[in-house]
């Protein structure tokens, strides 16, 4: 069977679509865990109707946006690497697959987190949480900078200033997260 030659392009564009969708499920998922988490410090009364409601919002996300938007990220990867296997032989392309099976086990972590949720078994603090919200930024920095720069992986200081901005804002929003949790307990009676 000959494909098209355009193929090369929908693989690739369906590719970029389903990393989209894939990340903005990962980055709102875990957002709503940290809700989840949080919704512990609320009244009885209305504890257990916030709680059943992120849920519901969290099985929704990860079954019908972040679920969908990885299988379509792998197997439109999948398609341009049977295309084109000698990527397979480059260091960039193997980096990257060790970034992307990272991220694999970082989305099934994610369901994990949402069953122990939803039977009340969930370990993890608000404030560990976020910290966790942090990684799929990480990767996603990482991956399209191996993507774009290839075997001419940037080391000057301009990438060490960026590596530092990416730092300096996952730690700010830490430090904002924490100043307002502290901010609300003075405030409370």
């Amino acid at each position: 069977m000959t494909l098209p030659p355009e193929a090369y392009l929908w693989f690739k564009t369906l590719h970029i679509i389903g990393v989209v969708v894939w990340f903005a499920g990962l980055f709102y998922l875990v957002r709503l865990f940290i809700y989840h988490v949080e919704a512990e410090n609320l009244s009885e009364d209305l504890r257990e109707a916030f709680k059943k409601q992120y849920g519901l919002m969290e099985k929704r996300l990860a079954n019908i946006i972040t679920t969908p938007g990885m299988i379509l990220t792998v197997s439109m990867a999948t398609g341009l690497i049977i295309l084109d296997p000698s990527w397979l032989s480059q260091t960039w392309m193997q980096v990257k697959l060790c970034f992307v099976l990272a991220l694999l086990l970082y989305h099934f972590y994610c369901y994990r987190l949402m069953n122990q949720l939803e039977i009340g078994s969930c370990k993890l603090s608000g404030q560990q949480l976020r910290a966790l919200n942090e990684l799929p930024t990480l990767f996603l920095v990482i991956v399209v900078m191996l993507v774009v720069f290839k075997n001419q992986f940037p080391t000057s200081s301009a990438t060490w200033l960026i590596v530092g901005l990416v730092l300096f804002m996952a730690a700010s929003i830490q430090y904002y997260a924490r100043y307002r949790r502290l901010k609300e307990q003075s405030i409370s009676p």
